[in-house]
């Protein structure tokens, strides 16, 4: 089978600094799974590695007891400078029958759930370059879902910000209960949880989805206490704001600040969304909550002031 490399450097977003030293462009998040890192020799290798599993998964049937314990699975063992199996790779190349193999050789063990050096599982990787059928494969397989990658990202996370209703549907539908309920309500690094993303995107059927699996509506961000119902104001999406308080979103709800959805309709210029929540916000929370006084900011900053103290004995490596 051929190994396709351009196709999947074109679906993935690379932010390592690279080999010469200049740092590559900064981006939301990274998906770099070290193949940009590879040089063509050591590419080819990794190639030909792959394309070996396929001899030793014909091995003669009076073989297999040695296979299982020696040889034929030494390719599980084989990991590339940045912390990718022959499976991550597989998978980032589409390699389809080679995912299959190992898959297939792997069934309920720990190497499904191999994290590379960015903490990303076959899973997230399945997810990240749109494979379903691998998402699929891999959870029927005993692979864990609630995993997560250095941003905090579980493999349904990655599929809500990116919209990709097929694999979320995957791996909603293949779940277990207890994961996906866990899943739903873990929130990432930067405090979110997968209705958080959804509804930032804009995604209604995603929102909607989770909302009938059980996902809390009113669940709040972590950073500064904004349910889904304040995000969808934020990003002016009416349509949104409609699902979501049909649904039963908490249009009283407040965020850290002291905020309703209400209040953050002020300034803005959809007059729609303003008229669908003004009947539904308690009269009490429809003005804007006072803010400090000047008097209050001057005597924070006379306390910092205060506070500051020169350090003239602090050693870093000793000097």
């Amino acid at each position: 089978m051929d190994l396709h490399r351009t196709s999947i450097l074109n679906q993935m977003d690379y932010s390592r600094d690279s080999k010469e030293g200049k740092p590559a462009p900064s981006t939301e998040e990274r998906l770099d799974s070290g193949l940009d890192s590879l040089k063509e020799e050591e590419y080819q290798a990794v190639a030909a590695e792959i394309r070996r599993l396929q001899v030793e998964c014909e091995a003669p049937q009076h073989k297999q007891h040695l296979a299982v314990t020696g040889e034929l699975h030494e390719w599980k063992t084989q990991i590339t400078e940045d912390g990718d199996t022959l499976l991550h790779l597989a998978i980032i190349h589409e390699a389809k029958d080679y995912i299959r193999k190992m898959i297939d050789l792997s069934k309920d063990t720990d190497f499904l759930n191999t994290q590379n050096d960015q903490r990303q599982t076959p899973l997230h990787l399945a997810v990240i370059t749109n494979q379903a059928d691998v998402c699929q494969r891999l959870l029927v397989s005993g692979c864990d879902p609630t995993l997560v990658d250095d941003s905090g990202d579980t493999p349904l996370h990655i599929a809500c910000r990116h919209g990709d209703l097929l694999c979320f549907s995957v791996l909603t539908q293949n779940c277990q209960p207890e994961h996906l309920h866990t899943v739903m309500a873990a929130c990432n690094y930067h405090g979110q949880n997968c209705l958080h993303l959804a509804s930032v995107q804009g995604f209604l059927s995603l929102v909607e989805n989770m909302v009938n699996l059980g996902a809390d509506i009113n669940a709040k961000e972590q950073r500064n206490g904004r349910s889904a119902l304040h995000l969808a104001v934020d990003q002016q999406n009416l349509s949104l704001v409609k699902l979501l308080l049909k649904k039963g979103a908490d249009p009283n709800l407040l965020t850290s600040g002291g905020h309703t959805p209400f209040h953050l309709t002020y300034g803005r210029n959809d007059d729609d969304i303003r008229k669908e929540l003004y009947s539904l916000t308690n009269p009490d929370l429809r003005e804007l909550p006072d803010s400090e006084s000047d008097d209050s900011e001057e005597e924070e900053g006379e306390e910092s002031d205060d506070e500051e103290v020169g350090y003239d004995d602090i050693q870093w490596n000793g000097h």
